[in-house]
């Protein structure tokens, strides 16, 4: 009987568990989780359980009992500390060797720590698992709490509303021009910036962290300005980590995350890897991609787990995420560069608009807030690699279908 391990308790190593059942493998399936908790999907941690508007259980990936029910064995609260990819074995924490025949490396990625004085004061907060969301719901139910947010990213934003809508004082604090600079831009990264001030957050950009003061437990930060802005709760939103570690340790291929082929195969024979520690070749964009977000472990561990049965497997799917903040909710497709030029269908200033990335005239990447139903078409655009007209791509007259 073959065994199949799965290294990572996340999204990607729970549904790569769900499609060997279904693709009907009747081997070993044995999935390792570091956390203490049954599989979990991470947006409810800044969206709907952090604004108190869903359940805990509702992250969850699968039912109570589903594992035991398909016979794959769960393992949480377990580490993988060592893989011999010669012997195909993993060592856990436990101190037991599993063999495998095939293996999948989801082990996702950590939040990076913000390497300042005060650093590792009580009350620093960073939002990754489960019990991080747990400790922050808390806090900001309690309403009328100063809380700093360092980092104008999607985590950052994402807890700024649901803090916000628990009633609380929010400052953020980001050292670029804009929130989301690096991602969006300057001119689409002032929308999310309006957005959070017109909500009463004290928005300061071109800032940056000196430290974090206090006295055993954190009571303020100071910033590049010497300004201190006081502090009840601190969360630091500054970006992730790919958890490479174990795949560096035993001689895989390794660059900016888990290095694979366009069918999710690690450099070492018959090692796979998915979710945020992946670094796949992607064949649309001719270059090795790495995504954070929950699409990608949505759909490439189900990809990952087709590779591993011998199927024939590319996995080129347009990159997706969404986020919703106060009234504003979007959807965002492709990959857009710094260098790309933006131009809009409807008015930003509106709250209703469609933003486009271009490149040479190519769409790259779509952006629709409060537009729906316009996903498929955007992401047709973004794969079509075909040079369009600017004039009638921001003309809402002209149907999306039609550029593609």
């Amino acid at each position: 009987m073959d065994t199949f391990v799965l290294i990572g308790g996340g999204l990607a190593g729970a549904k790569a568990a769900e499609t060997l059942r279904a693709e009907g493998f009747d081997g070993r399936v044995v999935l390792i989780g570091e956390e203490p908790e049954a599989p979990y999907e991470r947006p409810p941690l800044s969206k709907g359980y952090l604004l108190g508007s869903d359940e805990r259980e509702k992250a969850r990936v699968h039912e109570p009992g589903w594992y035991e029910a398909h016979d794959v064995d769960l393992r949480t609260g377990t580490r993988a500390v060592g893989l011999d990819a010669t012997a195909r074995r993993v060592e856990l924490d436990t101190g037991e060797w599993l063999s495998y025949d095939r293996l999948l490396l989801a082990t996702g990625s950590s939040a990076r720590r913000l390497p300042v004085p005060g650093a590792d004061l009580e009350g620093v907060r960073y939002l990754r698992a489960l019990p991080d969301a747990d400790g922050l719901l808390a806090e900001f139910r309690k309403g009328g709490r100063r809380v700093v947010v360092v980092g104008g990213g999607w985590i950052g934003l994402e807890a700024s509303a649901a803090a916000r809508t628990h009633g609380n004082d929010v400052t953020v604090v980001e050292p670029q021009p804009t929130p989301l600079y690096g991602v969006l831009g300057p001119a689409m990264g002032e929308v999310f910036g309006r957005l959070h001030r017109e909500h009463g957050v004290d928005l300061r950009t071109g800032t940056g962290v000196e430290a974090f003061v206090g006295s055993g437990t954190v009571s303020g930060v100071r910033t590049d300005t010497g300004e201190e802005i006081p502090a009840d709760v601190v969360l630091v939103g500054v970006g992730a980590v790919p958890n490479t570690g174990l795949a560096e340790d035993a001689g895989l291929r390794v660059d900016r995350g888990i290095v694979t082929d366009a069918a999710l195969r690690a450099s070492a024979p018959d090692v796979f890897a998915a979710g945020d520690v992946a670094s796949a070749f992607h064949p649309l964009y001719a270059r090795h991609v790495r995504v954070e977000h929950w699409a990608n472990a949505l759909n490439q561990g189900p990809a990952a787990a087709r590779s591993m049965l011998g199927q024939d497997v590319s996995y080129d799917r347009v990159p997706y995420f969404f986020t919703d903040q106060y009234d504003l909710g979007m959807e965002y497709s492709g990959l857009g560069g710094p260098g790309d030029s933006v131009v809009c269908r409807g008015n930003p200033d509106d709250g209703e608009f469609i933003a486009f990335w271009l490149d040479g005239g190519r769409v790259t990447a779509g952006m629709n807030v409060n537009v729906w139903d316009v996903t498929d078409p955007i992401q047709a655009l973004v794969r079509s690699n075909r040079p369009v007209d600017a004039v009638r791509l921001a003309d809402p007259d002209v149907p999306l279908e039609s550029l593609a």
